[in-house]
């Protein structure tokens, strides 16, 4: 992760280490240096222009920053491409939920949207989810903004509203989401989500229970730790237990019984109590979803004041690096038939392991460049990286800073040539013209296709 010094823009160092490894060459990017990815990034900005996505314009304005990177990745749908391990994922919780939950007529009782749009509102994103208008969530540097109404979605969740407000009760919604992010190999700008509601009518959640007609939904109360201010303890207690019972039975399906799990109590705007689910696979303990009872104010301002429900979301990457031992997050955007015949199985639930596609010896290049001093924030350099550097660059890591009195001459070091391979410290030494407050010292890990 980079530090604060990066936020208030120095000299950089960077240590590049170009290492050959498992990534496919199935899909080729411009080289390092190349003036036109840049040029197209600034183009993308430019007053009065618009941005062309899924068939629609939208005007840009001071808040857009879409990459053309990000931009070629929208409408590629990897949860929706047959016999991809995002693919199988999908199709593995979709049919245990086919299986066990079937409505009075033998139907599934929970529908499935896997092909709604990426592009949202910012009031489908933030405001229907109850986050506050100052939370940082909502920041430009963490998300991606066509303008300042429209975005790409940051989580499924901001379908959530418009799809109990059609009137449906229990749903999975399966899709790609964006958030500006650091690069290594557990996080990408653009990854998949599955998010799943149920809710309750008063009969539904006390079917079965003893004295069942007595027991209320709601009350006037106070909120605590354990419940909203709306809600009677009995609902609660019975909501939570349907909902980890119903993940216990999930993970059980993907994992295999005998999976020790634990949950974390944790903080989401949209639900109270949250939690987070671990599961201890091969000795490590690992979260692999969030949870909770829905804000009752969320589920009132779409239409069903009657019910109570819970939601969940879980990562669909996350889930197929643990099952399938994949190890860098930019393999499932490989085109190459070397990763995707893996998983071209007969069964759904046949237990693959990933084979690594080639091995070669690490290189070693060092480069130095300028960041700027104003109006910098890490995840723009990560996105500038990504544009340029497309999907060799593997990770980046701020190794050193420092702070140095000396100054260095506006174009670079006192003697590129001869500094141009010294650490900061030295290279920064002797310099006398563009004072400079603090440097730091990054490390870029790349990896060629192959």
């Amino acid at each position: 992760m980079m530090g604060s010094a990066l936020r208030r823009g120095a000299h950089a160092y960077v240590y590049l280490v170009s290492k050959a490894s498992h990534i496919s060459r199935g899909h080729q990017h411009q080289a390092w240096g190349s003036r036109p990815a840049a040029a197209e990034c600034a183009a993308q900005r430019a007053p009065g222009s618009v941005v062309e996505l899924l068939g629609t314009s939208y005007p840009q304005d001071d808040y857009s920053n879409l990459t053309r990177k990000v931009l070629t990745r929208v409408g590629r749908n990897l949860h929706n491409q047959q016999h991809h391990p995002l693919w199988l994922i999908k199709e593995r919780v979709k049919e245990h939920f086919y299986e066990q939950y079937v409505g009075r007529f033998g139907t599934p009782l929970f529908s499935v949207y896997d092909s709604l749009s990426p592009v949202v509102t910012t009031w489908q994103n933030f405001d229907s989810l109850l986050i506050p208008a100052d939370h940082p969530s909502r920041k430009k540097g963490d998300n991606y903004y066509l303008n300042r109404t429209h975005m790409l979605r940051a989580h499924t969740s901001a379908h959530q509203w418009d799809l109990l407000h059609a009137g449906l009760d229990a749903f999975l919604v399966v899709g790609d989401v964006y958030r500006r992010d650091q690069i290594d190999s557990q996080h990408y700008p653009i990854f998949h989500q599955l998010e799943a509601v149920r809710l309750f009518s008063k009969h539904e959640l006390f079917a079965g229970i003893k004295d069942g007609d007595s027991l209320q939904l709601f009350e006037q109360s106070s909120r605590s730790v354990h419940k909203q201010e709306t809600h009677t303890m009995e609902a609660v207690k019975l909501v939570e237990f349907d909902l980890k019972q119903t993940l216990t039975r999930l993970v059980a399906h993907l994992f295999g019984d005998g999976l020790e799990i634990r949950w974390v109590d944790c903080y989401f705007p949209f639900t109270h109590p949250s939690f987070e689910m671990e599961i201890n696979f091969h000795g490590e303990w690992l979260e692999v979803l969030g949870c909770g009872v829905m804000e009752q104010q969320l589920v009132n301002s779409a239409g069903a004041q009657d019910r109570i429900g819970w939601a969940f979301g879980l990562g669909l990457e996350r889930l197929a690096m643990i099952l399938y031992d994949i190890p860098d997050i930019r393999l499932f955007w490989s085109e190459d038939e070397r990763f995707l015949k893996q998983f071209r199985v007969s069964n759904i639930d046949q237990k693959v392991k990933f084979q690594p596609l080639s091995k070669y010896p690490p290189m070693i290049n060092d480069i130095s460049f300028w960041l700027p001093s104003e109006n910098y924030a890490e995840n723009d350099f990560y996105d500038l990286v990504r544009t340029i550097g497309g999907d060799l660059v593997e990770k980046v890591d701020l190794i050193d800073k420092f702070e140095h009195p000396n100054k260095i001459h506006q174009l670079g070091f006192s003697n590129p040539t001869a500094d141009i391979y010294k650490p900061p410290s030295q290279a920064c030494r002797g310099a006398t013209d563009a004072p400079v407050s603090r440097c730091c010292v990054l490390r870029l890990l790349t990896a060629y296709l192959q």
